[in-house]
């Protein structure tokens, strides 16, 4: 039988898969029970999470990421979009097949998780931002500063500009994981 193409008529005829309501119920709570036991986190109300958060995919940072939103005690109340270059990925021409996605998902995190802002963090020797705006960007940290800075304030004012409900935040993590506020 492929299991890739079962129907719940399919199903009904395996004893494996035949079990009464209350018994589906019994295991139901159980597995709720067993999750709040495990120290789960209870499923969210509909009222939403507080962010859709915008980063790179770097690799070296991923776990600063993390810690960066925990910290700000939004473990848990985000969504996460990943593209090469955060803010270059997602309005510089240069990677312009990727600009769709990022609205797409911003959308689609407004509709499903009523998301209250977006997050954006940059880093800094960001092999994207070398593609898009050439590597002597980061000749120096102020140089640096101020290419994350052309294209997460232009980034910015659009998100605005299509969901004027939204706060946007825009950030420059360094490769030791400290984050600074960029605009």
């Amino acid at each position: 039988m492929n299991c890739n193409h079962l129907t719940h008529a399919d199903l009904a005829g395996h004893a494996e898969f035949r079990m009464g309501r209350r018994k589906f119920v019994r295991l139901a709570t159980l597995g709720a029970g067993t999750a709040m036991f495990m120290g789960a986190a209870p499923a969210r109300a509909s009222g939403g999470i507080e962010a859709l958060l915008l980063s790179c995919m770097d690799y070296r940072l991923v776990d600063d990421l993390t810690r960066y939103m925990d910290g700000r005690g939004l473990t848990n109340q985000y969504d996460h979009i990943v593209l090469a270059g955060a803010s270059a990925g997602a309005s510089h021409p240069k990677l312009a097949s990727w600009h769709e996605t990022f609205w797409s998902h911003l959308q689609v995190a407004i509709d499903l998780h009523k998301v209250k802002k977006v997050v954006v963090v940059d880093h800094r020797d960001c092999g994207a931002y070398k593609i898009a705006v050439g590597p002597d960007h980061a000749k120096d940290p102020a140089t640096e500063l101020a290419a994350h800075a052309e294209i997460l304030g232009p980034l910015k004012a659009e998100i605005v500009k299509r969901f004027p409900h939204l706060e946007v935040e825009t950030h420059l993590m360094a490769l030791d994981g400290s984050v600074e506020q960029v605009g």
